[in-house]
C-alpha cells in the first residue's frame, strides 16, 4: 500500500511534526491531570505514538531512560494481551516484560479506524508508591526484585472502555497512597485517550492511504539519517570502562565494560566485560541498557534525527543474560534505570571520546541521587510518599563550561518547587543551593553539584537513599579534572553524621537529610582557562580563591 501513494519531501515533514505534536500533547495532558507532585511538578513522564506492528512513529522529548525503554513495553504488550478490543487499556511495570522498575507504570492503547488497530498510544509515568518495603518505592538495600513494590504484568485495567474494579482493588491494596496513584492512573489514561483521538484526527485529515505510507518512510527517514552520521565516525574498535560506587549490599564495585565497533553505516556495542548481576538493586534489564546506548548515540551524532524505530536500526547491542546490563530474576533493578543508566551512559562517552572529541563532554554528575521519604502526615492523618532526584553538575564541554545544578543525560525530570513540596509534605527545604568548588576544573569547567536539606516536621519518616559517584568521581577528559564526589548527611541537633547512599533508615522528628550532589568532569587542560572566566568564577561565588590557584595559577585579587 505505502508504495503506492506518492507524498513529497514537504507534506512528510508536516506529517512527522503533526504526529509528534500529537505525543507531545499526550505528555502535556498527562503532566495537567496528575494528581503527584512527582508527575505534576517534576514532570517524570514519557508519552508515544506506535504503528500497529508496535514500532515506535514518535515521542515527545521527555524522560530519555523511558522513552528508549517504552518500546519493549509496547511489544511485550502486544505479546502478552493479542486480541486487544476498543476501549482496552493495558497497564504493565514487569521489568522482565517489557518494563524498567516498578515505579515506572506503562499504558498501552490501542487505536482503532474501521474496526482494526491502526496504532497504539502508550506513555509511562513514574509512580511516588507501588508497594515494597519503604514509601516510594526506591529502597537502597532490595536484593531480590519481591522487595520492590507490586509488579505488574501485562494486563488490561479498562476492558472496552469500563474500570477492571477488581484490578484497582488489588492495586490500591498494596500501595500507601491509593488515592494518588488512582489519580495518578486516570491521568496515564486520560493521555492515551488524548493520543488516540489526535491520531485519529491527523488520519482525518490527510487520509489512512497516507499516513500509513508516511510511517514507514519517516522510519526510512530517520534510519538513512542515522547511517549517514555513523559513517562519519571513524571506523575502528574503542572500548572503555567505569565502576559504581557498589551495589549497597555486597562488598566491591560494579564494572560496566563498552566495546564499540564502528564500520561503514553500522555501530555496534558489546556490554559482555561488565560484571554478572549483583546482589543489590543496581542491576539494569535490557530495555535500560537499550535505552541508555539509544541516548548517547543520538546525543553523539545528531540530536536532531527524528527519535522512532528507524532511527535505532542501524545499532546493534550486546548484553550477556545475567549481567548487570541485562539482569534476570529474581534481580533487584529498581536502581538499574536510575544509576547504572548513568553509568551506561559514561562508559559510551568515554569510549567514543576518541572518535568525536568535540561532542563528548567530562563525565557529568553521573548519579540521579533518589530520595525518598514517606510516613503518616501530622496534618491530615494520611499516608504521603515523597520521591524526587536531585541535580548535580553537567560535564564540561568542548566549547563551554558544563552546567550548573541540573539533571544529566538520563533523567529529564524538574526538581520538586519548595513551595510545592511543603504545601503536599509534612517537610521544610531548609537549604537549596550550589555546592562552591565541587566543578571539575578544566579549561572549560564541569557544572556545580547542588546541596539540598529537607527537615522531616513533627513526625517520623522512612528514609531512602539510592545515589553514587561517592567515592569514584565523575572524570574530566582531555587534561580535565574530576569533579567533587557527592555525599549525604543526617543532621540531628546541628550534629552532622554521615550516612551510606545506598540505604534506609527511619529519622526522628526534627531530623534533616542533607543531600550534597557530584560536580561534573571539567573539559581540557585547567592552564588554558581564560583568566577573566577564572575571575568571573571567583566572583560568582562558584569557586574559591583557593581553588582558582590550585587549579589555573590565577590570583583573584
Amino acid at each position: 500500500m505505502s508504495e503506492q501513494v506518492a507524498i513529497d519531501a514537504v507534506a512528510l515533514e508536516v506529517i512527522r511534526n503533526a504526529l509528534v505534536e500529537v505525543a507531545e500533547e499526550m505528555n502535556v495532558n498527562l503532566i495537567r491531570t496528575a494528581y503527584s507532585p512527582n508527575i505534576k511538578e517534576r514532570r517524570d513522564c514519557s508519552c508515544a505514538l506506535f504503528d500497529s506492528r508496535g514500532r515506535m512513529i514518535a515521542q515527545a522529548e521527555s524522560i530519555p531512560v523511558h522513552l528508549g525503554a517504552m518500546p519493549f513495553s509496547v511489544k511485550a504488550a502486544l505479546e502478552l494481551v493479542p486480541g486487544m478490543k476498543p476501549g482496552d487499556t493495558v497497564v504493565l511495570n514487569d521489568p522482565f516484560a517489557g518494563g524498567a522498575h516498578l515505579p515506572d507504570l506503562t499504558f498501552v492503547t490501542p487505536v482503532f479506524l474501521g474496526g482494526r488497530i491502526v496504532a497504539y498510544a502508550a506513555n509511562r509515568a513514574h509512580h511516588a508508591d507501588v508497594g515494597g518495603k519503604t514509601p516510594a518505592s526506591l529502597a537502597g538495600d532490595t536484593t531480590e526484585i519481591f522487595q520492590e513494590g507490586l509488579r505488574i504484568p501485562p494486563v488490561k485495567l479498562w476492558k472496552g472502555g469500563e474500570l477492571d474494579t477488581d484490578l484497582v482493588r488489588l492495586i490500591t491494596a498494596n500501595v500507601r497512597t491509593p488515592e494518588e496513584r488512582m489519580g495518578d492512573l486516570r491521568a496515564q489514561k486520560a493521555a492515551n485517550e488524548t493520543g488516540r483521538r489526535r491520531f485519529l484526527e491527523v488520519v482525518d485529515r490527510y487520509g489512512w492511504d497516507t499516513i500509513w505510507a508516511a510511517i514507514d518512510r519517516i522510519m526510512d527517514y530517520s534510519e538513512r539519517r542515522m547511517r549517514a552520521e555513523v559513517s562519519l565516525l571513524p571506523d575502528g574498535v574503542y572500548a572503555y570502562q567505569d565502576y559504581l560506587d557498589g551495589d549497597g549490599i555486597s562488598a566491591g564495585r560494579t564494572r560496566i565494560r563498552a566495546v564499540v565497533t564502528i564500520e561503514g553505516t553500522g555501530i555496534s556495542i558489546d556490554f559482555s566485560g561488565s560484571s554478572p548481576q549483583v546482589e543489590g538493586p543496581v542491576n539494569a534489564v535490557y530495555a535500560v541498557t537499550a535505552s541508555a546506548t539509544y541516548y548517547t548515540l543520538r546525543a553523539l551524532t545528531d540530536p536532531d534525527i527524528p527519535p522512532n524505530e528507524g532511527c535505532y536500526r542501524p545499532i546493534n547491542i550486546v548484553a550477556p543474560r545475567g549481567t548487570v546490563v541485562n539482569a534476570v530474576l529474581p534481580a533487584a533493578v529498581v536502581g538499574g534505570n536510575l544509576e547504572t543508566s548513568q553509568r551506561i551512559v559514561d562508559v559510551l562517552m568515554g569510549a567514543l571520546a576518541g572518535a568525536v572529541p568535540e561532542r563528548v563532554t567530562g563525565a557529568c554528575q553521573g548519579s540521579m541521587n533518589s530520595v525518598t521519604l514517606g510516613g503518616v502526615d501530622p496534618r491530615s492523618g494520611r499516608a504521603y510518599t515523597l520521591y524526587e532526584t536531585v541535580g548535580g553538575g553537567m560535564g564540561g564541554r568542548s566549547t563551554m563550561d558544563g552546567v550548573d545544578g541540573v539533571q544529566c543525560h538520563m533523567t529529564n525530570t524538574l526538581n520538586t518547587p519548595v513551595e510545592a513540596l511543603e504545601i503536599a509534605y509534612p517537610l521544610m527545604v531548609e537549604r537549596y543551593e550550589l555546592v562552591p568548588d565541587s566543578c571539575g576544573a578544566g579549561k572549560w569547567r564541569g557544572g556545580l553539584g547542588v546541596r539540598r536539606d529537607v527537615r522531616v516536621l513533627d513526625h517520623r519518616a522512612k528514609l531512602s537513599l539510592l545515589a553514587d559517584r561517592r567515592e569514584l568521581r565523575p572524570w574530566g577528559v582531555f587534561d580535565g579534572r574530576p569533579g567533587k564526589e557527592g555525599s549525604q548527611y543526617l543532621i540531628v541537633d546541628g550534629d552532622e553524621r554521615a550516612v551510606p547512599a545506598k540505604g534506609s533508615m527511619v529519622l526522628q522528628p526534627g531530623s534533616v537529610i542533607s543531600i550534597r550532589t557530584p560536580g561534573g568532569g571539567g573539559y581540557g587542560d585547567p592552564a588554558e582557562r581564560p583568566r577573566d572566566l577564572v575571575i568571573r568564577d571567583c566572583r560568582e561565588g562558584r569557586i574559591s580563591a583557593e581553588y582558582a590557584m590550585k587549579h589555573h595559577g590565577v590570583e583573584p585579587g
